[in-house]
């Protein structure tokens, strides 16, 4: 056990869109990733996910509203629900996520992240 200090571990990489593993937590892992810009629409068939915002605004498009997250919010997005992540500005998340989850969920393309880096 150790403390994880989220400044640092955020420092150590600069890509978009590719989450790394900071920490296992029972079968989910616990991950950072820095955003920019448009995600993809998509979903995930048997995972909820948890979006923390750690730094900056994130808006998660549903097809019914958007959610607006500020640094220090968080939101759930139950399994089977579409969305599409947004920020404007590079933001810094925290994902809590069942170990099967594919960050592109039932999309392939090249933001998908099979092999999930440890930092």
């Amino acid at each position: 056990m150790e403390a994880i200090n989220l400044s640092r571990k955020f420092s150590l990489f600069q890509d978009y869109w590719s989450p790394k593993i900071v920490g296992e937590l029972n079968d989910a892992y616990v991950k950072l990733v820095k955003v920019k810009g448009e995600f993809v629409w998509h979903h995930h068939e048997a995972e909820d996910e948890l979006f923390l915002v750690v730094k900056g605004r994130l808006r998660i498009r549903l097809r019914d509203r958007d959610l607006h997250l500020n640094t220090g919010e968080l939101a759930i997005i139950s399994r089977g629900v579409e969305h599409q992540p947004v920020a404007e500005d590079e933001a810094h998340i925290l994902l809590l996520e069942p170990k099967s989850t594919l960050n592109t969920g039932n999309v392939t393309n090249e933001r998908t992240v099979a092999k999930l880096e440890r930092i």
